[in-house]
């Protein structure tokens, strides 16, 4: 069976990642994000197990002491991790594995998973990601100054990644992301890899 790929996607918070990856999910069908842990609060409008897995700090640590998890990083006071298992499940049945997750987390990766492709989403400008952010109204003036400064930190990133996708219009940013895709499954090694008519081809006298 065909091998899916590993899809590092991140953003500064605000700048619609999430959004996008959902919009995303409903237009191709071999497309699934892996759920992550974390150990922050469960806010109202959130379930377990679908958008995180909510866990306390020490079952989130003994997977760490365990080796479990891909990738593990604390972001704003809470820890956040992809389960090995679950991107292995999903990956050995063919799915293309899509991890939501921040530079930290992709720099992990990337070192055990060099093959990982990586697209970084970017707001066009630091002024419409904070008006996104204050539309939101969950942040105070101190939080939305320290998401900011982070928003830029994390931006600063987005040179190590193979894909750049500036999310300014959201249906133009859909349609990126959908391309990027289809050319992570067209890469070379994807191909020989999973594609028995390009390894019959390749194979030919």
């Amino acid at each position: 069976m065909k091998s899916g790929q590993l899809i590092l996607v991140s953003a500064p918070s605000g700048a619609g990642k999430t959004s996008l990856v959902k919009a995303a999910l409903e237009r191709d069908d071999n497309l699934v994000v892996a759920v992550s842990h974390t150990t922050r609060k469960r806010r109202s409008n959130e379930q377990d197990g679908v958008n995180y897995h909510f866990v306390s700090d020490d079952e989130f640590n003994a997977m760490v002491t365990a080796d479990g998890f891909l990738e593990h990083a604390n972001v704003f006071d809470h820890q956040y991790g992809t389960s090995k298992a679950e991107v292995d499940k999903h990956l050995e049945h063919g799915r293309d594995v899509i991890l939501e997750i921040d530079w930290q987390g992709a720099d992990q990766v990337r070192a055990t998973t060099p093959d990982a492709a990586s697209i970084f989403i970017v707001p066009p400008s630091l002024e419409v990601l904070r008006e996104r952010l204050e539309a939101r109204g969950e942040d105070s003036e101190a939080s939305m100054s320290r998401r900011l400064s982070e928003a830029q930190l994390e931006i600063s990133q987005a040179p190590k990644y193979d894909y750049i996708v500036v999310n300014d219009n959201f249906d133009l940013a859909v349609g990126d992301m959908q391309s990027l895709f289809r050319a992570i499954r067209l890469r070379a090694r994807a191909q020989i890899d999973g594609n028995e008519r390009v390894k019959s081809i390749l194979s030919a006298p």
